[in-house]
This record gives structure tokens, C-alpha cells and sequence, in this order.
């Protein structure tokens, strides 16, 4: 004898509803703002140029065209989740090329902590440069997202409008 199920269940809801988007399409967005971290840790990019300038905001423009495009129910999770990619993509980059970012002549500790084997100093560089790269794709994620959620909002009450 079969007794019947109390509580039904709840269909799993697919990610693409949640974000608005395929997560490929989150990380495709993420990728778009990857070069910039290429270009500016092998010294091809300075800042305060034009072309410097391009590479850092014309990423998050397009970020927040496609959610505002694409409709998405929650841009600012999305473009949140898409600035946690660009973080880590942000992280790895820098990882990858700190020997070139650095010219050979990477980073100390000073201070009290100067003392410390090079080895284990490198190990807690680089781990804060992990952490502050996601932390930064973080809040640019934030940032996009707050900007495409005010703009969602200013549009969609602008067409209410008679």
C-alpha cells in the first residue's frame, strides 16, 4: 500500500529563471570585461588613458544594456552573480600573470612582517589579491546591477505613463 505524499513537491526551478539569463550568458558577460586584466597587468594599458577607459567601462555598459534588453526579472542578482565571475576571472588573471605584472621584482611585506620567509610572503600576497579581486568584480556586479535595476524601474514606470 502506497500512502500518499503529504507535501508535494516543487519543481526545481531552472537557474536561467532565476538569473534571467543562461549562466553561460552571465559568464560570456563576465569574459567581456577579462581583457582589460590581460592588457593592464602586461603593462599594454595605463591608466588614465582613453583607451584604458574604454576597456573599464564599456564592459558594465553592456552588461546592464543586455538585462535591461533581455528583461530579467532580478538584474541586480544578475549582474551581481555576473561581477562574482568577473571577479574570479579578475583573480585568476592576476595570478597567472603576476611574475609579468611585477617585472620580476613582486611585492613584499614591510614592517613587522618583513621577517617573513619570501615564500610564505607570496603565499600571503597573493592570497589577498585573490580576495580582492573577487571582492572588486563583487562590487562592480553590485554597482551594474543597482544602475540596471533603477533604470528597469524608471522605464518600466515611464511606459505606465499616459
Amino acid at each position: 500500500m502506497t500512502s500518499p505524499n503529504p507535501r508535494p513537491r516543487q519543481p526545481l526551478v531552472p537557474r536561467r529563471q532565476v538569473l534571467g539569463l543562461p549562466v553561460t550568458a552571465v559568464i560570456g558577460l563576465a569574459l567581456l570585461a577579462a581583457p582589460r586584466v590581460v592588457l593592464h597587468d602586461l603593462d599594454l594599458i595605463h591608466e588614465g588613458t582613453f583607451v584604458n577607459a574604454l576597456f573599464v567601462f564599456v564592459p558594465p555598459i553592456i552588461w546592464i544594456a543586455v538585462v535591461l534588453w533581455k528583461r530579467v526579472p532580478n538584474p541586480f542578482l544578475t549582474l551581481l552573480v555576473t561581477g562574482l565571475f568577473y571577479g574570479i576571472l579578475l583573480a585568476v588573471g592576476h595570478q597567472v600573470l603576476w611574475d609579468s605584472a611585477f617585472g620580476g621584482a613582486p611585492p613584499s611585506l614591510g614592517g613587522n612582517l618583513s621577517g617573513l620567509d619570501p615564500a610564505a610572503q607570496s603565499v600571503i600576497l597573493r592570497l589577498f589579491a585573490v580576495i580582492s579581486s573577487v571582492f572588486t568584480g563583487v562590487i562592480v556586479g553590485a554597482i551594474t546591477g543597482l544602475v540596471a535595476w533603477g533604470l528597469g524601474k524608471a522605464v518600466s514606470s515611464g511606459s505606465r505613463t499616459p
